[in-house]
C-alpha cells in the first residue's frame, strides 16, 4: 500500500468550496504514480520499454466531498494482476479516518510498438505486491446505455488535456463529462469505462441521457463513436441530509 497526505487547495474547489468529483480523481491518480516511481516502474521506466499502463474502467464511490482546506489521506494499492489486466484500489480519508470516497480501477498493459496488450514481467507483478482488494459493492465495468440520448455542444480537445502519453489524460474524459451534469445535483457514485483515446485537436461530442437516478454521458467522435462512456448515479442536493 502506498499512502500520501495533503490539503485540499483553493485552486481545487468548485464555487461550493469543495472538492469536485474529477478533482478526487486526479488525487487518486497522482497517488498511483507517486507509487510506481518509487517502486522504479514509472513514466521513464515504461517509456524506455514502450510500454504504458492505460485505464480501462473506473468506480468511484463518493461518502462526502472534501472541502478547502480539509487534511485528506490517500491510500492505493494493486489489488490484482490477471494475464495483461491489473486492479487498483483507492481510499481517501478525512483526519479521523473516516472515508471521504474509495474507488476500483481496471488496467491494461499495453505494448506501445504493436498496440497490442502484454503481459507485465513477474519482476514488475512482484514488486507491486498485491493486496486484498477494498470491501465494496463492486459494479461491471461495462456501464449500460440507452438507446435515446440528446446531442450536446461540441468541445474540442486542449493541448494542456494531453499527458505523456501524447493522448488526452483519463481525468479530462469525466471533467468534460461532469460538465453536462444540471447544477442541483449530488454524485454518489462515478463509473468510467474508457473505450478509445483521443488525441490533440480532437473533437468530443457528448450526449447525455438519464433514467431516473442515472445520468449517462457519453463522449464521442463525429460518427458517434465513444471515447468514454460515463455513469453519475446522482441524487438532488436538497435530498441531502
Amino acid at each position: 500500500m502506498y499512502t500520501m497526505s495533503g490539503r485540499i487547495r483553493y485552486s481545487e474547489t468548485d464555487r461550493s468550496g469543495k472538492l469536485p468529483v474529477p478533482g478526487i480523481l486526479d488525487y487518486f491518480q497522482d497517488c498511483s504514480v507517486f507509487q510506481s516511481e518509487e517502486l522504479g516502474l514509472g513514466v521513464k521506466y515504461l517509456a524506455e520499454r514502450h510500454r504504458a499502463w492505460v485505464l480501462n474502467s473506473w468506480q468511484l464511490e463518493i461518502v462526502r466531498l472534501p472541502v478547502e482546506c480539509e487534511a485528506v489521506t490517500v491510500e492505493t494499492w494493486a489489488s490484482g494482476f490477471d494475464k495483461f489486466h491489473g486492479t487498483r484500489n483507492f481510499t481517501m480519508k478525512d483526519q479521523d479516518g473516516k472515508f471521504l470516497a474509495y474507488a476500483n480501477s481496471l488496467w491494461v498493459y499495453m505494448d506501445l510498438e504493436t498496440g497490442r496488450p502484454a503481459k507485465p514481467s513477474e519482476e514488475e507483478i512482484q514488486k507491486y505486491h498485491a493486496e486484498t482488494p477494498l470491501e465494496m459493492e463492486y459494479q461491471s465495468r461495462k456501464i449500460r446505455t440507452p438507446k435515446e440520448w440528446e446531442e450536446r455542444e461540441p468541445v474540442r480537445v486542449k493541448r494542456d488535456w494531453i499527458d505523456s502519453n501524447h493522448h488526452v489524460n483519463n481525468s479530462y474524459y469525466v471533467k468534460t463529462a461532469y460538465n453536462e451534469l444540471p447544477e442541483d445535483v449530488s454524485v454518489k457514485r462515478l463509473r468510467v469505462e474508457y473505450r478509445r483515446q483521443a488525441l490533440y485537436g480532437d473533437v468530443l461530442y457528448p450526449k447525455t441521457a438519464r433514467e431516473d437516478s442515472r445520468i449517462m454521458v457519453a463522449l464521442c467522435d463525429q460518427k458517434g463513436r465513444p471515447y468514454a462512456v460515463t455513469e453519475f448515479l446522482i441524487q438532488e442536493k436538497s435530498a441531502e441530509s
